[in-house]
């Protein structure tokens, strides 16, 4: 892997010193920095798949109490990672033409605005945590641990924006390899934080003797916490390798100022704002969905929640082919070199098109497999199986959406495929998932969902070739 990385920084340094690249090269810079990134989002999402799992095995009502608030900690993520993406693109934009020096002024200044962005935000998390379960239509029997379980997401998001930040960073200079291996190091913590947290204390059968097994018992509450801890430790280890280790962006390399200036908040908030605006709109139009499978009962609440996190298995790559894109969308952009901004662009999404329909087919046959290692509720496996079959037909469009998405935060241009965004899901899923669910239930509302991926994908294609993003 260290081969990898040290490949990439090679190739990258071709992009920033202008010389010439080959097909062969452009395509092997974007293969080396996606793994990498794939290997990352896949153990993010790993990470949900565990917990999910873990709580599926205490009941339906467990699993049902997170599934509830999911779409709602996506919400406060999304706004995360919006504001991170304001400044690790212009980082980007500056490591593109060299400027190494301003890179790490504006990693300074982000450090102190994230923090400050990130305690409000949470803060706003906290006071909500009781009366959210309510607000989103859940069962009395499952509101107290779903409330309980936000309560802890919305204490750790400071730690969380750290974790965002700091990846972001450290991919924008080209290291796809240390926030990968946290992040796959955070999931291994979950595991074992889970083990202890969420179970009560068991006997245990190894090489044929009983071993008392230790446990807090907590449940839901025990998972939120674990998860939590995991990823308090894991932003601790990407801020040092960020502002230590990184031969780049370490801000040891000269003194400077924590103090925001107003050109780097003009320029977060020119790229951040309409994304920020975006997650929450679409994370509400996420939570309206929730608010239309809730009536369906506890059976298709659960099953919802873990077909979307069996699905995001499917999902994640694109999400890290779209990172590798950004990084050398941003990179090129800063080096002025636009001729290589589109190549990287069509062979971005080319390759994330393919690993997506590659991992529909798997999703379409492994699908019973997927929801039987979730949940033992029989119930629960049938109904997600059959909406994850029809989800699997989306995936290469909505490969091309999230890959070109990706492309356009490269460039910083963020506000109209904000706008395509939300026109989608407000204008297309919803309201075909309000028609569809009376009458075809959570199997309707999953079709509404197929057709406007498809519907997403196709749009972002069109302004992606007819490339007048490239002038923003």
């Amino acid at each position: 892997m260290r081969r990898i990385g040290n490949g990439s920084s090679g190739l990258l340094k071709l992009v920033q010193d202008g010389k010439p690249m080959t097909l062969g090269q452009q395509l092997k810079l974007t293969v080396q920095l996606s793994i990498p990134a794939i290997i990352s989002q896949l153990s993010s999402i790993l990470m949900q798949f565990i917990d999910a799992s873990m709580v599926g095995s205490l009941g339906a009502e467990a699993s049902a109490s997170i599934g509830l608030v999911s779409t709602t900690t996506w919400l406060f993520a999304g706004l995360a990672a919006a504001c991170a993406t304001g400044f690790y693109v212009q980082v980007s934009h500056l490591l593109g033409s060299k400027d190494t020096v301003n890179a790490r002024n504006v990693l300074r200044q982000s450090l102190t605005m994230v923090l400050i962005f990130s305690v409000i935000v949470a803060a706003v998390g906290c006071a909500i945590s009781m009366p959210l379960p309510g607000w989103l239509g859940g069962d009395e029997a499952i509101r107290h641990d779903a409330s309980s379980y936000f309560l802890i997401f919305a204490l750790s998001l400071p730690f969380l924006q750290l974790n965002i930040l700091c990846s972001g960073m450290l991919r924008s200079s080209g290291n796809m390899y240390t926030p990968s291996m946290l992040n796959i190091f955070m999931c291994l913590l979950d595991v074992v934080f889970n083990f202890f947290l969420i179970f009560p204390t068991r006997s245990v059968s190894l090489f044929g003797a009983e071993i008392t097994v230790p446990g807090a018992g907590l449940g839901v509450t025990g998972a939120a916490i674990g998860t939590a801890l995991a990823t308090i430790a894991v932003a601790a280890m990407l801020l040092y390798s960020l502002c230590v280790k990184s031969p780049e962006l370490n801000l040891r390399q000269e003194k400077g100022s924590f103090r925001p200036t107003g050109k780097c908040f003009r320029n977060a908030v020119g790229i951040a704002f309409p994304m920020g605006c975006e997650r929450v709109i679409m994370c509400g139009a996420q939570i309206m969905s929730t608010v239309i499978v809730a009536p369906l009962g506890t059976v298709a609440i659960a099953a919802n929640s873990f077909a979307i996190t069996a699905e995001s298995l499917c999902y994640m790559p694109g999400h890290g082919i779209s990172n590798a894109a950004t990084t050398l969308v941003g990179q090129s952009i800063g080096a002025r070199r636009r001729d290589l901004t589109w190549r990287f662009a069509h062979i971005s999404v080319l390759l994330g098109i393919a690993v997506m329909t590659l991992m529909g087919v798997i999703m379409y046959i492994a699908a019973p497999l997927m929801m039987g290692v979730m949940t033992p509720d029989l119930a629960v496996q049938e109904l997600g199986t059959k909406i994850l079959r029809i989800e699997a037909f989306a995936e290469p469009m909505y490969a091309a959406s999230i890959v070109v998405y990706g492309v356009f935060v490269g460039v910083g241009d963020t506000l109209v495929p904000s706008i395509m965004n939300l026109g989608s899901i407000w204008a297309v899923r919803l309201s075909l998932a309000a028609a569809l669910a009376p009458e075809h239930g959570l199997e309707g509302v999953w079709i509404a969902m197929c057709v406007e991926l498809c519907f997403r994908g196709a749009i972002f294609l069109i302004r992606l070739y007819r490339r007048k993003w490239i002038k923003v």
